[in-house]
């Protein structure tokens, strides 16, 4: 198993303008968030990516991705079938090949000097398996991501076998099934928004694609089929959807990047600014 392709999802309703916004990359330069997945893709050694769009926005989604350093296909998903959906529209690109999987309305900044999906492809090449990278979050977040239960694979810190998937569990769901050792207390493993998936995940797709079941469901089911794993990612992953969720990531590029400096001076002084204009209202 070697991972060459990859697919990133943008089609979805909060999606279709998310991935079009321009922020400053790590490195200081101005880049459209689609343009940032696109490179860490093919810095991973992605050789072909494909990108699921809304339907009539071919134009916007090929000028963010002009200088892409990798080859690259817009595939428009043309039934409303949610994020199943678009997984299942580029069905035929993928040709039964593992590929690497990251959703459009996310940033991703690594912990240290190193590209997160790079990472994460290595340990599925290695492991000959599906793996998806997730991060420890709090019960109060777990309505915004897919969760998984499991246990810690014996010979690597960080790795764990997954044994269930739960979309968007309330706490009191996963604590009943979804707890995994070694954690803070309150916190779960929930999904970072990049997966690498063998061709089983499009397989189990098109046995529930008439239903429209929820991508979660098959997931359960390809635990249960195959082995499964899940990496506790070194990195952030920052979800643009919130409100302020493009400044918080814009925030953790310009802290992880060379102008760290420039952009903590800036936020002093937000903050003296801010200070400064609720003390003088403050009532006596």
């Amino acid at each position: 198993m070697t991972v060459k392709k990859g697919l990133i999802t943008a089609a979805g309703d909060r999606e279709r303008r998310i991935p079009l916004q321009t922020l400053v990359d790590s490195d200081g330069t101005a880049r459209t968030v689609l343009a940032m997945l696109v490179n860490e893709m093919a810095a991973a050694g992605i050789e072909d990516i494909g990108i699921v769009i809304p339907v009539g926005q071919s134009e916007e989604f090929q000028a963010a991705v002009t200088a892409a350093p990798a080859r690259v296909q817009l595939f428009e998903q043309r039934e409303a079938q949610g994020y199943a959906g678009a997984l299942w529209t580029a069905r035929d690109f993928l040709a039964g090949q593992p590929f690497l999987h990251l959703v459009g309305d996310h940033v991703y900044v690594p912990g240290r000097d190193q590209h997160l999906a790079g990472q994460l492809v290595a340990i599925a090449n290695q492991r000959q398996c599906s793996v998806s990278a997730v991060q420890p979050t709090h019960e109060s977040q777990l309505t915004r991501f897919g969760v998984i239960g499991g246990r810690p694979v014996a010979d690597q810190i960080g790795l764990y076998h997954i044994d269930a998937v739960a979309e968007k569990p309330t706490p009191t769901a996963a604590e009943q099934s979804l707890i995994v050792g070694g954690l803070r207390a309150g916190h779960y493993l929930a999904f970072f928004g990049m997966h690498v998936w063998t061709p089983a995940v499009l397989e189990l797709l098109a046995e529930t694609m008439s239903g429209a079941a929820p991508v979660s469901e098959a997931l359960h089911r390809l635990s249960a089929r195959e082995r499964y794993l899940a990496w506790n990612s070194p990195g952030h992953r920052y979800d643009l959807g919130p409100r302020y969720g493009l400044l918080q990531a814009q925030l953790a590029l310009g802290l992880s990047g060379d102008d760290r400096e420039e952009v903590l001076a800036a936020l002093v002084g937000l903050i003296a600014t801010h200070g400064h204009f609720t003390s003088e209202r403050r009532p006596s």
